[in-house]
């Protein structure tokens, strides 16, 4: 066992559960049921509120609310049937549907977003949601998708004709889980239209513009974790690795642009998004959550630089 690796089984049970099953190929239904209980996933579930929700509610604040926590613990692989978490996905399908069938975060804004509906399908079907409860949100789903075989979340507000990989990759995502836990509802039209949106995000190598070739946005190139709402090529990669993807020349400079934020000791570190948490950021420290995540991909897709 290399040094990263036994490094990884003394981190977080959470990333520990991961690393078991992804980098060992180890699974350990007992290390998951601990994620409730020890380091960080218990503390995101201590801070629930008597309410049913985290933070101020749905959407507020931004990083402390139900929305991101739940994003959070679903990323963490917090056990499925957890109580506290199911019952807070029940509460959000049942509060925060807008009129278009999407998921709204903004009791003032008519139309559903199409990021926060993709993040959220991704949870819910992870935390056990129910079909019927599901069905107006993959219809809204299947109703933003562009010509160009993305999505934006801008689409319904402004009337974007261009897809964002932020919204393309959540919808991806959200797309993974429901197929991963056997939904049926319009499936197949889920499936067809998450291979546009890899094959948006495949075009654009993931992180460049198609017009120009250069990076839409340096910040794409630099690691988070965690993700929340915004792309960048670690969980780009991951995403299209989730999704079983297979391997394809246009991931060559994401995959590049990996090994090349890998440290001198085989980790990697990671910044976060400004605003409150409920966890502490990691700082400056190598990251477990990024070197996990970038070992998996390199696992799934690996890249052998080329010598200059």
């Amino acid at each position: 066992m290399d040094d990263v690796l036994a490094w990884l089984l003394q981190a977080d049970v959470a990333v520990r559960f991961q690393a078991r099953r992804d980098l060992l190929g180890e699974e350990d239904p007992e290390l998951q049921a601990r994620i409730e209980h020890e380091g960080d996933g218990a503390a995101l579930l201590a801070a629930r509120g008597p309410s049913g929700h985290w933070g101020r509610g749905f959407y507020q604040p931004k990083w402390t609310s139900s929305h991101y926590t739940l994003l959070e613990l679903k990323n963490m692989r917090l056990r499925r049937d957890q109580p506290a978490a199911g019952e807070t996905v029940a509460m959000i399908l049942r509060d925060h549907k807008g009129r278009d069938g999407g998921v709204n975060p903004a009791d003032s804004i008519a139309v559903s977003d199409a990021c926060v509906t993709g993040m959220t399908l991704g949870y819910a079907t992870y935390f056990g949601a129910t079909e019927d409860d599901l069905v107006s949100v993959v219809d809204y789903v299947l109703g933003q998708r562009l010509p160009d075989g993305g999505f934006n979340c801008q689409l319904d507000r402004s009337g974007a004709r261009h897809s964002s990989v932020h919204t393309t990759v959540s919808m991806i995502e959200g797309i993974t889980e429901y197929e991963r836990w056997g939904y049926r509802h319009r499936l197949d039209e889920l499936l067809a239209a998450r291979a546009t949106a890899v094959e948006f995000l495949l075009l654009h190598r993931l992180f460049r513009s198609e017009r120009t070739g250069e990076p839409i946005r340096l910040e794409f190139t630099r690691l988070h974790h965690p993700a929340r709402w915004y792309f960048d090529v670690l969980r780009g990669l991951d995403a299209l690795a989730d999704a079983g993807v297979p391997r394809d020349p246009r991931m060559d400079d994401a995959l590049a642009v990996l090994v090349s934020r890998r440290r001198s000791d085989g980790r990697w570190t990671s910044s976060t998004y400004a605003g409150a948490t409920h966890l502490p950021p990691p700082g400056r420290a190598p990251s477990p959550w990024a070197t996990l995540i970038a070992r998996r991909v390199l696992e799934a897709y690996p890249y052998d630089a080329v010598p200059a």
